[in-house]
């Protein structure tokens, strides 16, 4: 069973930065494929970014060249940087742990989430 827990949403202007943590325990994070997801009101949950076991990274093309994923496997935790952000990134955001360690498959482990408000 992994455990995730996530930090660091919050209310941001427009143009603003925020930085989301998520700290797993509970299985060999090194061997994990970690993601972000959003989910904004009335709207399906999207993949933001990912990165797998090797520390390759792919995103959503909405947010490309403004988020940026990243992980320390010493820490067991992931990260998201989120630089330029707009309004139409509000949502809550979900850290995702999957062992396959390529991608979030229907097994893949949730965290609570956290509020990303982004005001214009």
């Amino acid at each position: 069973q992994v455990q995730l827990v996530e930090s660091g949403g919050g209310l941001v202007l427009a143009g603003g930065s925020l930085r989301l943590s998520c700290v797993a325990s509970g299985s060999v994070f090194s061997r994990n494929a970690m993601g972000w997801l959003r989910q904004a009101p009335g709207k399906q949950r999207e993949l933001v970014a990912l990165v797998t076991r090797i520390g390759s990274t792919s995103y959503a093309d909405s947010v490309k060249g403004r988020f940026t994923i990243s992980r320390d496997n010493a820490k067991n935790t992931v990260y998201l940087q989120m630089n330029s952000l707009k309004p139409e990134d509000t949502a809550v955001y979900y850290c995702a742990a999957d062992q396959t360690g390529w991608a979030l498959t229907r097994d893949a482990y949730w965290g609570q989430g956290t509020q990303v408000t982004v005001s214009s």
